[in-house]
C-alpha cells in the first residue's frame, strides 16, 4: 500500500511540475504576444528561476525567444542556413574545423544588440556547438 502512495505522490507532483512550467507569468507573455503577434503554436518551458523560454512558429518558421520573468525580451533564435551565415562567420569555421559536417545552424539576437551565429556539429556521441560573432570571431 506504501508503495502505491509513493507512486501516486510522484505522479501528482510531476504532472504539477509540467503545467507549472507550461505557463509563463502574465507580463512575459504580454511582452512575448507584443514582440511576436503572428507567432502560433507556443509552448512555454522555464528555463531557470529568471527566465521563460517560449517555442512557437512564425511564418511557418520554428523559433525561441527568452525573456525575464519581469518580462523584458532577452534573445531569439532562429533557425537559418550555414550558405546564409556571413563570410566571415563562414570562413572562420570552416578553417578551424575542416571537414566537420554541420548539424543545425540559429541566429541568435539577444536585447543587447549582438548577433550571433550557432553551429552545431556532432562530435563523437556528442553535439557541440560554436558561437561566433558577425567578424567571425568565435565567443562563448
Amino acid at each position: 500500500m506504501k508503495n502505491i502512495f509513493f507512486v501516486a505522490l510522484a505522479i501528482v507532483c510531476s504532472s504539477a511540475t509540467i503545467s507549472a512550467q507550461s505557463k509563463a507569468p502574465k507580463e512575459v507573455e504580454t511582452a512575448f504576444y507584443s514582440k511576436f503577434p503572428k507567432a502560433t503554436k507556443i509552448k512555454w518551458d522555464k528555463e531557470s528561476t529568471t527566465e521563460y523560454e517560449a517555442s512557437f512558429t512564425e511564418n511557418n518558421v520554428k523559433h525561441s525567444a527568452n525573456f525575464s520573468i519581469k518580462g523584458e525580451w532577452l534573445e531569439t533564435e532562429s533557425p537559418t542556413t550555414f550558405a546564409l551565415l556571413p563570410e566571415k562567420v563562414q570562413n572562420s569555421f570552416n578553417t578551424a574545423h575542416k571537414g566537420v559536417k554541420v548539424k543545425a545552424v540559429a541566429k541568435i539576437e539577444n536585447s543587447s544588440g549582438e548577433t550571433l551565429y550557432e553551429i552545431e556539429v556532432k562530435k563523437g556521441l556528442k553535439n557541440v556547438e560554436y558561437f561566433y560573432n558577425q567578424e567571425g570571431k568565435i565567443v562563448k
